[in-house]
Parts: structure tokens; sequence; C-alpha cells
């Protein structure tokens, strides 16, 4: 599963975004070798640094809108996932 940039342009929905990590569940389960980090520390550590990096994704990519996220809201997601069943 290639993610596309595009696509994850379209998502404003929490249906949506629900959807999207139910495919990153699939793709690692089904396709871990796409994936460069398959345990939990190692994707957390991942998304700490491109969170820290998104200037530069930002500007490279041409996609100013990472800038202006509702970094509340995905705080309370990465949170609530933690003891949510």
């Amino acid at each position: 599963m290639k993610i596309v940039i595009e696509t994850l342009n379209e998502i404003s929905t929490k249906e949506q975004l629900a959807e999207h990590i139910s495919s990153l569940r699939l793709s690692l389960e089904h396709e871990s070798n796409s994936w460069e980090n398959i345990s939990l520390e190692q994707y957390l550590e991942a998304m700490e640094a491109w969170i820290l990096d998104i200037d530069g994704y930002a500007k490279n990519l041409n996609d100013e809108a990472v800038l202006s996220p509702s970094w509340a809201t995905f705080a309370k997601i990465l949170s609530a996932a933690k003891v949510y069943e």
C-alpha cells in the first residue's frame, strides 16, 4: 500500500481519519516489510522526529497546510489510544 499525499490531503472527517488509520494497521499487518518502523517505540520515535522536521517537509513539498493542524486534537487522539479499548 503506497500512501499518496493527495489522498491524505482529502482527509477531512473523523471517519476518513479512522479509515486511514485502519489502512495503516492493515498495511503493517500484511506488508510489514514496507515499513521502516514496525515497533511502537520506533513508530512513535519517527513520528516525533517528523513533527520536529515538519517545517522542512512543508518547504520541500510546498505543503504549508501541515503547519496549521489541530495539534491538540491529534495529541488527544494519541493519548486516548494509550488506554482506549
